[in-house]
């Protein structure tokens, strides 16, 4: 669930490989996980950085959403497909 993944975010795991082994046994948690490292690829890439990461402090309730932050230059909206993978992002604010 996506608890699970925020929790690993906040205690300062980041997104290793290392992750999806400690969620391998969830499947909501694996794909929640694979999504976050998904969009921060598609954020990266997009915004041009290599800083992004996961908002911790946002709610998100939607499925496939996430938000992701790029310290100094904003936040985008991220959209997956079932599989994890990053499918559209929308600048927040734009």
């Amino acid at each position: 669930m996506r608890n699970a993944t925020m929790m690993l975010v906040a205690l300062g795991f980041g997104l290793s490989a290392c992750d999806e082994i400690a969620v391998m046994d969830d499947p909501d948690a694996l794909l929640d996980l694979r999504g976050n490292k998904s969009c921060v690829r598609a954020v990266n890439a997009t915004a041009g950085v290599s800083n992004a990461r996961p908002n911790t402090t946002l709610p998100v309730v939607e499925v496939n959403q996430y938000i992701i932050d790029v310290p100094g230059s904003g936040s985008y909206f991220c959209y997956t497909d079932d599989n994890g993978s990053a499918r559209q992002l929308v600048k927040m604010g734009a």
